[in-house]
């Protein structure tokens, strides 16, 4: 196991920013300060050629720009409130709306676009680095002030692991997710992930009307496209679901022990990633919304179903959908949740 700390580049604003690089030889990651963001992660296909599996940038100017939240921390809250509104004690808060009439993940700026502390740790099964901030009362409409933790660990059995940790001084909501765009074909985006075979540990998802937000109904995925529970390809059924962005129901599991959510494998390279968590929920994401217009690393440009996101986190819209898992944190209570991407060959 290798760790390392390199300065990675200088913020518009005059901040320093590091990157922290991992690796066990096999597979490896990179993590900036900026935004706590996995920037890279790189493994062998079963050709042994290692390669670049998420979309992001060649320099801190590309993570500065705008873009759609490539390997960002998200926070307080991942995925989106119905009309940026929510009621909590009986007093009502309003939050920055920068999705239509709609607050989407944390906000204008969100947890992706902040300074983090970052301290690197290492002991014979892992490596990793731990980053931390404190969130100040009133942030994007937030209330109370949170402290939050999110540790990187990579381990010898090729184990990318993600916890998350969080405490308030007042009432509070917290969701938080890692935003990865995953493309197993090793391109960095370059190729369509269509063809890309996957499995989610579900049978059910929540509704959403045209704008994202939920109806309230939980729908059963059988006989349906959004039914991933045997494994196939995501251009099976891509067309008649009108495009994946939806979040799917997991099944309860040990909240400190993490589940099987889902499993892609791309026949191209063959790699395979599983992704276990201690979350509610997966949004399952085929980056719908690139338009060619945003050019990552390499000067590959970012295209419609050019990689998948499977972000574990809780329900969107619960503060106002009481029937969905609750996404209040109280002072005295830590908020602790971790997912795991495990990596292989098939």
């Amino acid at each position: 196991m290798t760790i390392e700390r390199i300065p990675y580049g200088t913020t518009q604003s005059g901040d320093r920013v590091d990157a922290f690089v991992i690796s066990n030889g096999e597979v490896a990651f990179q993590a900036l300060t900026y935004g706590a963001v996995l920037s890279s992660v790189s493994s062998p296909d079963r050709e042994g050629n290692p390669a670049e599996l998420t979309l992001g940038f060649d320099d801190l100017t590309g993570w500065e720009s705008a873009h759609p939240y490539f390997g960002g921390t998200i926070g307080r809250f991942a995925n989106r409130i119905a009309e940026g509104r929510f009621s909590l004690d009986g007093k009502e808060y309003s939050l920055y709306t920068n999705n239509g009439a709609h607050h989407l993940h944390g906000g204008k700026e969100g947890f992706e676009r902040k300074i983090w502390d970052g301290f690197p740790f290492q002991n014979e099964q892992e490596a990793g680095v731990k980053f931390s901030r404190t969130s100040p009362d009133g942030e994007e409409g937030y209330p109370g002030n949170l402290d939050v933790v999110v540790s990187y660990a990579l381990s010898v059995n090729n184990e990318l692991s993600i916890s998350f940790e969080a405490a308030t001084d007042a009432p509070t909501l917290v969701n938080l997710t890692n935003h990865a765009y995953w493309n197993l074909d090793g391109s960095g985006g370059g190729t369509s992930i269509v063809n890309h075979e996957l499995l989610i540990h579900a049978d059910s998802y929540v509704e959403v009307d045209k704008y994202a937000i939920p109806t309230g109904r939980i729908l059963q995925v059988r006989q349906s496209p959004f039914d991933f529970r045997r494994r196939k390809t995501i251009a099976a059924d891509i067309q008649s679901a009108g495009g994946y962005d939806h979040c799917y129901k997991l099944a309860e599991s040990d909240p400190d022990e993490p589940a099987l959510a889902a499993e892609v494998y791309s026949p191209d390279s063959g790699r395979v990633m599983k992704v276990y968590t201690t979350q509610p929920g997966l949004q399952f994401y085929t980056a719908e919304f690139l338009d060619g217009s945003i050019m990552l690393r390499g000067g590959i440009s970012a295209k419609k179903r050019c990689a998948l996101c499977l972000e574990a986190a809780g329900f969107p819209d619960s503060p106002n959908r009481p029937d969905f898992p609750s996404a209040v944190l109280r002072p005295g209570v830590r908020y602790t949740h971790k997912t795991i991407h495990h990596f292989s060959l098939a």
